[in-house]
């Protein structure tokens, strides 16, 4: 088994609220990790393990919160690829930052585990 088949597996046998949970907590990790020049590593990590989340959970949603998780998998793989030529522009790690700890918050809110 592969390590992704493994978190799969992990992942997989969640309830969907806890599942979002997780993924709202990547988000929060990546405002966090964004802010540091030297976590490139760790927010490229953190951004792909994010994408599968929504790729294994989207589809147990109702179709417009599918659609705002999709919406949110689009704007990882951006993020992805701007890190390439933005990573040491400081503005945009912060935006970075900002926008991710909006999207975990949004995500949570989805989850039902606060009110």
């Amino acid at each position: 088994m592969t390590k992704l088949e493994s978190l799969r597996s992990r992942f997989m046998r969640d309830p969907i609220p806890i599942r979002l949970g997780g993924l709202a907590a990547n988000l929060a990790r990546l405002g966090s990790f964004s802010k540091n020049e030297g976590h490139r590593d760790v927010v490229l990590s953190i951004l792909f393990e994010s994408k599968w989340f929504i790729e294994w959970t989207a589809a147990d949603l109702n179709i417009l919160e599918s659609a705002e998780l999709v919406e949110l998998q689009i704007q990882l793989a951006l993020w992805s690829l701007q890190s390439h030529n933005e990573w040491s522009n400081d503005n945009w790690r912060n935006k970075l930052a900002n926008e991710s700890n909006q999207w975990s918050q949004r995500i949570l809110e989805m989850s039902g585990l606060i009110v």
